[in-house]
């Protein structure tokens, strides 16, 4: 299998995390202080010399007071309204193999929706900041979804939705041998 991630949305990121770092005047030894990820990592991040997996992304993030969606909405697009099916961008995790693909317009920090497809087999967890900006759903449209919610597991299938309690870490598993693919719906708050 193909990586979907391409160079320009690894240096767009790379850009961005760098940009916001910036923009709040913190150097990067403030920033791995922040989010627990090491000054090496961020700095390799930040020259685009590293992938980063969906879990550092989230602790960055969260150091910024971002949700992981809206970094990667910065990252990715562009101030228009419209989000054209050929222009999505698309991300995968180069640990898990998860692969997120951004439907809203990336203009639109308020609401955004994104499709996510979790290969057979693959469990992604996040830690509670990744949780603390936002109020999330979750609708399944195809496949089986394991998600733990803190202690409470919820076993999701196909038009299955689920609104997320109150922050807490989160992991998403696939225990089948099929493709799970889900809308995340994440509201601001």
């Amino acid at each position: 299998m193909s990586t979907i991630v391409t160079g320009s949305i690894e240096n767009r990121l790379a850009a961005r995390v760098l940009a916001e770092r910036e923009q709040r005047g913190w150097s990067v030894a403030e920033l791995a202080t922040k989010s627990g990820v090491s000054r090496a990592m961020i700095s390799k991040i930040e020259r685009g010399d590293a992938s980063p997996t969906a879990s550092l992304l989230v602790k960055i993030a969260a150091a910024f007071g971002l949700p992981l969606s809206l970094l990667l909405a910065r990252a990715e697009g562009d101030a228009s309204r419209i989000s054209r099916a050929g222009d999505q961008q698309r991300w995968q995790d180069p640990e898990s193999g998860y692969r997120r693909r951004a439907v809203s317009p990336p203009s639109d920090g308020l609401l955004q929706l994104t499709e996510v497809e979790l290969p057979a087999g693959a469990k992604l967890s996040f830690p509670v900041e990744a949780y603390t900006f936002i109020h999330q759903q979750i609708w399944i449209l195809e496949g089986t979804l394991t998600f733990h919610e803190g202690q409470t597991i919820h076993r999701l299938g196909p038009g299955d939705c689920l609104s997320l309690g109150p922050p807490s870490e989160h992991t998403f598993e696939n225990q089948t041998t099929r493709l799970c693919r889900y809308l995340v719906i994440v509201v601001r708050r």
